[in-house]
């Protein structure tokens, strides 16, 4: 038993990181086909002991895969997801492209699972945000807890966060600052190399950035619409792994002792929080994870009933690639979709 699945952007970062997650969950996969544009056509993918060639989005036939895991960017979704899920796989896309369309779940599996069921509708399901993703990981349970009155988020968000090209200029800079090459920004809108910058995609009528939007929105549509939430992104020179400091006020008590305790159990989450100097998590140490981690959980003594956090995620994997195969998962575990096979 198994599905047959697609990976769309096969050569880029996540669409790389989604096939070797795959493998690594041992997702039940009958047949696993690598797609790209024209001129990623025939470039080698590994998919476990396996060597795939990417094969053309433009002539791929849809109608032979199950899912397809789509990581192409938010102008090839808008062009090909609702196409594609028409032939009759369902799409799991990781654009911003379908995320706030009433008609397409918007999913973290810690979070709202039964959303699942509407994938039908259009045959989409949309991955949220990065920085929503783990920032949801991490509430949820404490929500169900105690009730979330209003969020204020400060993210620091990796370089990977902007792809290949990010990365790659992190580094040029990084190497130019001692006489190694240009350090002028491409990319970026300043120097990222021991620099940080307060944007994130584009700037909106209100002062926010689109990616501080995002965060609010997200919440919204996944979570609870009542909570307020107020984000500021940051972009920061690390080349993987999100980090975010987060101030939490609820509408009952819930104490420090009692989130440490709720957030141990929770699924996807992990705490490392110890009051010592090296006693919280980084986001080098949590490259490769699964979990999304906490540290730094304390009572906030300016409000009733209020806590601050501080929590790290690889956002290539959780915040993009895992997320992903986690909804595959969840189509399978909950019977929406049936293998091929049964």
């Amino acid at each position: 038993m198994g599905y047959r699945v697609a990976v769309v952007g096969a050569t880029g970062a996540v669409g790389r990181e989604m096939m070797t997650i795959l493998e690594e969950v041992n997702f039940p996969v009958t047949d696993i086909y690598a797609v790209a544009s024209r001129k990623s056509v025939g470039i080698e993918i590994s998919f476990g002991t396996k060597t795939l060639k990417c094969l053309d989005l433009e002539t791929f036939d849809f109608t032979k895969v199950d899912i397809v895991l789509m990581s192409a960017g938010g102008d090839v979704s808008k062009a090909w997801s609702e196409k594609i899920g028409k032939l009759g796989p369902i799409v799991i896309d990781n654009s911003s492209a379908w995320r706030m369309d009433p008609d397409v779940p918007l999913i973290i599996p810690e979070v709202n699972p039964d959303a699942v069921w509407h994938a039908k509708k259009k045959n989409i399901i949309a991955n949220p945000n990065c920085s929503t993703i783990q920032m949801l990981t991490v509430l949820k349970p404490l929500h169900d807890a105690a009730q979330i009155k209003r969020i204020v988020v400060s993210t620091y968000q990796s370089v990977a966060g902007a792809g290949k090209a990010g990365m790659d200029e992190l580094w040029d800079q990084t190497k130019a600052i001692y006489g190694m090459g240009d350090k002028t920004p491409k990319k970026f809108t300043k120097q990222i190399a021991f620099n940080v910058i307060p944007h994130i995609d584009v700037f909106m009528e209100d002062g926010s950035t689109k990616e501080e939007w995002k965060m609010v929105v997200e919440t919204h549509k996944i979570m609870d619409p009542t909570i307020e939430v107020t984000a500021t992104c940051v972009r920061v020179p690390v080349f993987v792994g999100h980090s975010e400091s987060i101030n939490v006020e609820f509408e009952s008590p819930l104490d420090e002792r009692e989130a440490r305790e709720i957030l141990r159990e929770a699924p996807g989450v992990a705490v490392v929080d110890k009051r010592e100097p090296g006693g919280y998590i980084t986001p080098i140490e949590v490259v490769g994870e699964f979990d999304t981690y906490v540290s730094r959980i304390r009572n906030d003594p300016t409000v009733p009933y209020g806590l601050n956090l501080w929590c790290a995620s690889d956002n290539l994997r959780k915040g993009a690639a895992l997320n992903a195969v986690q909804i595959a998962q969840l189509l399978d575990e909950r019977g929406v979709i049936v293998s091929v096979d049964a």
